[in-house]
Protein backbone atom coordinates (compact mmCIF):
# COMPACT_ATOMS: atom_id res chain seq x y z
CA UNK A 1 0.00 0.00 0.00
CA UNK A 2 1.02 3.59 -0.76
CA UNK A 3 2.49 5.51 1.63
CA UNK A 4 1.34 9.21 2.00
CA UNK A 5 2.15 11.92 4.35
CA UNK A 6 0.52 15.35 4.84
CA UNK A 7 2.88 18.36 4.92
CA UNK A 8 2.86 18.67 8.77
CA UNK A 9 4.06 14.90 8.52
CA UNK A 10 6.21 15.66 5.84
CA UNK A 11 7.46 19.03 7.34
CA UNK A 12 8.55 16.82 10.87
CA UNK A 13 10.09 14.28 8.91
CA UNK A 14 12.36 16.40 7.30
CA UNK A 15 13.72 17.49 10.25
CA UNK A 16 14.37 14.07 10.71
CA UNK A 17 16.85 13.71 7.94
CA UNK A 18 14.73 11.85 5.19
CA UNK A 19 15.87 13.01 1.07
CA UNK A 20 13.55 14.73 -0.25
CA UNK A 21 13.08 14.00 -4.01
CA UNK A 22 11.92 16.19 -6.16
CA UNK A 23 10.18 14.72 -9.19
CA UNK A 24 8.63 17.78 -11.13
CA UNK A 25 10.48 18.40 -13.95
CA UNK A 26 13.92 20.49 -13.79
CA UNK A 27 12.12 23.95 -15.44
CA UNK A 28 9.40 22.93 -12.29
CA UNK A 29 12.11 22.40 -9.56
CA UNK A 30 13.95 25.80 -10.82
CA UNK A 31 10.81 27.65 -10.49
CA UNK A 32 10.81 26.81 -6.74
CA UNK A 33 11.49 23.74 -4.76
CA UNK A 34 11.25 22.25 -1.01
CA UNK A 35 14.62 23.96 0.42
CA UNK A 36 16.96 20.79 0.81
CA UNK A 37 15.29 18.97 -2.07
CA UNK A 38 16.96 16.82 -4.78
CA UNK A 39 15.70 16.97 -8.20
CA UNK A 40 15.08 13.59 -10.11
CA UNK A 41 12.00 13.80 -13.06
CA UNK A 42 9.72 11.31 -12.35
CA UNK A 43 10.61 10.10 -16.49
CA UNK A 44 14.06 9.78 -15.02
CA UNK A 45 13.80 8.07 -11.81
CA UNK A 46 13.89 4.26 -12.74
CA UNK A 47 17.31 5.03 -14.12
CA UNK A 48 18.58 6.87 -11.17
CA UNK A 49 17.82 4.75 -8.17
CA UNK A 50 21.35 3.69 -8.09
CA UNK A 51 22.05 7.03 -7.21
CA UNK A 52 19.27 7.36 -4.30
CA UNK A 53 20.79 6.04 -0.55
CA UNK A 54 18.81 3.26 0.97
CA UNK A 55 19.93 3.57 4.37
CA UNK A 56 17.12 6.55 4.78
CA UNK A 57 13.48 7.49 4.11
CA UNK A 58 12.50 9.53 0.62
CA UNK A 59 10.25 11.80 0.74
CA UNK A 60 8.27 12.11 -3.00
CA UNK A 61 7.14 15.22 -3.83
CA UNK A 62 5.91 17.04 -6.93
CA UNK A 63 3.45 19.73 -7.76
CA UNK A 64 0.15 18.45 -6.54
CA UNK A 65 0.38 14.86 -5.65
CA UNK A 66 -0.13 12.70 -8.33
CA UNK A 67 3.51 12.25 -10.11
CA UNK A 68 5.01 12.01 -6.40
CA UNK A 69 2.26 9.12 -5.87
CA UNK A 70 3.25 6.86 -9.33
CA UNK A 71 7.18 8.00 -8.00
CA UNK A 72 7.02 6.43 -4.27
CA UNK A 73 5.08 3.43 -5.47
CA UNK A 74 8.08 2.94 -8.17
CA UNK A 75 10.71 3.01 -5.24
CA UNK A 76 8.76 1.07 -2.75
CA UNK A 77 8.93 -1.94 -5.49
CA UNK A 78 12.37 -1.36 -5.83
CA UNK A 79 13.30 -1.72 -1.88
CA UNK A 80 13.00 1.89 -0.57
CA UNK A 81 11.14 3.26 2.39
CA UNK A 82 9.08 5.33 0.35
CA UNK A 83 6.41 7.77 0.88
CA UNK A 84 4.18 10.54 -1.14
CA UNK A 85 3.63 13.98 0.04
CA UNK A 86 -0.29 14.67 -0.14
CA UNK A 87 -0.65 18.18 -2.01
CA UNK A 88 2.67 18.72 -3.02
CA UNK A 89 4.99 21.89 -3.40
CA UNK A 90 1.97 23.86 -3.66
CA UNK A 91 0.33 22.62 -0.34
CA UNK A 92 4.10 23.48 0.94
CA UNK A 93 3.67 26.98 -0.50
CA UNK A 94 0.01 27.18 0.83
CA UNK A 95 1.11 26.15 4.44
CA UNK A 96 3.17 29.01 4.69
CA UNK A 97 6.20 27.52 4.11
CA UNK A 98 9.13 29.02 1.61
CA UNK A 99 10.31 27.76 -1.27
CA UNK A 100 14.04 28.23 -2.52
CA UNK A 101 15.11 28.31 -6.61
Amino acid sequence: MLKEVDIEAFAAAREGGVLVLDVRETFEFAMGHVPGARSLPLGMLSGGLAELPRDRAVMVICASGNRSQVGAELLARAGFDAASVRGGTAAWSRSGRELTT
